[in-house]
């Protein structure tokens, strides 16, 4: 039985303490978002298994490792999303969004499923943040992509973030980059781990990206990918640059960088820190342009990036950026008896209907532990109801920290006239 009020390895619960952290950076993201034109889309949690093998890579360690993948009753295989991404170009496809015109611009918040080891940074269930652009294949579509994720970086006031950038080519002359990885690392065979000599004929890209401090090691003498660029991705990346030096956004180049996941080519991104540990990624992204065609429809050059919504709220806690408080209670009305709690229902539905936030006694407290509640949960005002107050249709509000009291009328007017004395945060003025 004990089992059942414990949360599963690996996954966290947001509590109502906590969660106006969350809404406070999620405001931020939509806002910014928005002010680069792209719309919040919302897809389902689990999506066909073929999706993400095709989508995301059979090679990468999403695929091969961490994906939770179960049959349903009617003999389908399905699987809990690893990463957002796949599952907006299914959309995309499904609806024939590009009839609606080019390039189209979707943001989304999503949870996602990766069944790997629970640590700082890394969970099995997270959330992400992220943007997807469809119709484009312009460099300046690529940097402005970076400068919407520097802006929610700078709007939630985060420092010492780092922005690396790379470009892992086309097919083509990244057909030439992995036979020279091949070359390379073929040197190092009896030394390579075992996941390792796995990739080096499928996929010896990911060698690059290896956690084995014997495998890293290795990596660093290893080819760079700029050095095989064919002129047209040389180019893009260079005007990518470019527009990024004209929006003032500092980079460095980071030849290392290939991304974890099979659909990226060309650009690819990272906003790292290192005041949270090993997992200091904040956001990573860039374009993949193969990856509609590779689901099946015609060629439509693609980009976009993630942000893990978990990581940005430790690099914040880290860098001491304090998140504004919500708002308290405006209004406290403590009751003393049946006719005054009906009398206080009536009230609170006026000031909740100008927007602040009221509260009353809903568990039978008794007036002294009513204002201790109301003390407890911050709010700014009491009012005390009873029967005197009922018969002469008038009440003091007081002011919790000044002790001051404003006398309303309990009519019609009264939520309007409270309002003016909540915004104004001054009692003791004749209303």
């Amino acid at each position: 039985m004990a089992l059942i009020t414990k949360k599963i390895k690996g996954t966290e619960d947001v509590l109502p303490r906590q969660s106006y952290r969350w809404q406070f950076i999620e405001k931020i993201m939509r806002e910014e978002a928005s002010a680069y034109g792209f719309r919040e889309i919302r897809t389902p949690v689990f999506e066909h298994t073929e999706l993400f093998a095709r989508g995301v890579g059979q090679t990468t360690d999403v695929v091969q490792k961490e994906m939770y993948t179960f049959d349903t009753k009617g003999g389908e295989s399905v699987t809990l999303r690893p990463e957002g991404t796949a599952g907006a170009a299914r959309a995309v496809l499904e609806h024939a969004l590009e009839n609606e015109g080019l390039p189209i611009k979707a943001s989304y918040f999503v949870s996602c499923y990766r069944y790997e080891k629970p640590q700082a940074g890394r969970l099995r269930e997270f959330h992400q943040f992220g943007v997807e652009e469809y119709g484009t294949q312009s460099p300046a579509a690529d940097a402005e992509l970076i400068c919407l994720a520097q802006s929610v970086l700078d709007r939630l006031g985060l420092t010492e973030v780092r922005l690396e950038i790379n470009s892992i080519g086309c097919p083509e002359c990244r057909a030439k980059y992995n036979q020279a990885l091949r070359d390379y690392f073929s040197q190092y065979k009896d030394q390579l781990c075992t996941t390792c000599l796995s990739r080096l004929e499928k996929n010896p890209m990911r060698l690059l990206d290896c956690k084995s401090p014997e495998d890293h090691k290795i990596a660093e003498g290893a080819p760079i990918i700029t050095d095989y660029l064919c002129e047209e991705c040389e180019a893009h990346f260079e005007q990518t640059k470019k527009y990024l030096d004209s929006a003032g956004i500092s980079y460095e180049v980071n030849p290392t960088i290939v991304r974890g996941l099979d659909y990226y080519t060309k650009t690819v991104f990272e906003f790292i820190t290192d005041c949270i540990g090993a997992q200091g990624t904040v956001c990573g992204g860039g374009r993949y342009d193969g990856l509609i065609e590779e689901l099946g429809g015609k060629h439509l050059p693609s980009l976009g990036f993630a942000m893990g919504l978990e990581r940005i709220l430790m690099v914040m806690d880290a860098q001491g950026v304090e998140i504004p408080q919500p708002e308290p209670c405006a209004l406290y009305i403590a009751t003393m008896g049946d006719e005054a709690k009906v009398k206080a229902f009536s009230l609170l539905r006026q000031v909740r209907e100008c927007g602040l936030q009221a509260e009353t006694d809903v568990v039978g407290r008794g007036l002294r532990a009513q204002m201790k509640y109301a003390d407890k949960i911050g709010a700014k005002y009491s009012l005390v109801l009873g029967d005197n107050e009922i018969a002469e249709n008038k009440a003091n509000v007081k002011n919790m920290d000044s002790g001051e009291q404003t006398e309303l009328a309990l009519d019609e007017s009264f939520a309007e006239k409270f309002s003016v004395l909540s915004l104004t945060d001054k009692a003791g003025f004749e209303i």
